[in-house]
């Protein structure tokens, strides 16, 4: 079945969850280029894709614009953000798939119908996924996700299209 939405948490899922602080305050993360050609191919397949972060940070609305998807931000609560998101929308919460690595994404996590994290995500979240990828993250999680979960072909998409 094609998924109505697909939600990545940014932090420990986009990335490593680290964070390079320099000393005017700008941070830098590092992102695997892997999982933006896969979100490119869940986007040339209709399928939409957004990312759902608590923070307000010019790196996640950076990476955002650079894959052409939405970001929401400064989510204290992404359970009812997402709730929202999906009934203006029309996208029916069972249709969801919500990769998340942390205890802020738990809310979220248990109201969809395929709930996702990275190999070294909490371990909460790990016993409440439906699916515990291998990839760490920012080691190729939405990769994983979109060729060993859905079945897609990342390389045939992106140089298809």
């Amino acid at each position: 079945m094609k998924p109505g939405l697909v939600v990545f948490d940014f932090d420990g899922v986009l990335t490593d969850n680290r964070v390079l602080v320099l000393d005017n305050g700008q941070e830098a993360v590092f992102c695997n280029r892997s999982d933006g050609m896969a979100i490119g191919a869940l986007r040339r397949a209709g399928i939409p894709v957004i990312i759902m972060s608590t923070e307000t940070n010019s790196v996640v609305s950076a990476r955002a614009r650079k894959l052409d998807i939405p970001a929401l931000q400064a989510l204290n609560d992404k359970a009812a953000a997402l709730e929202k998101f999906c009934t203006e929308r029309g996208i029916l919460l069972e249709t969801v798939i919500y990769v998340g690595n942390d205890l802020n994404d738990r809310d979220a996590m248990v109201k969809v119908g395929h709930s996702v994290c990275p190999a070294d995500a909490h371990p909460a979240i790990k016993a409440i996924s439906r699916t515990v990828l291998k990839a760490a993250g920012g080691y190729g999680v939405a990769r994983e996700l979109v060729e060993e979960v859905l079945g897609m072909d990342s390389w045939t998409s992106a140089a298809n299209k």
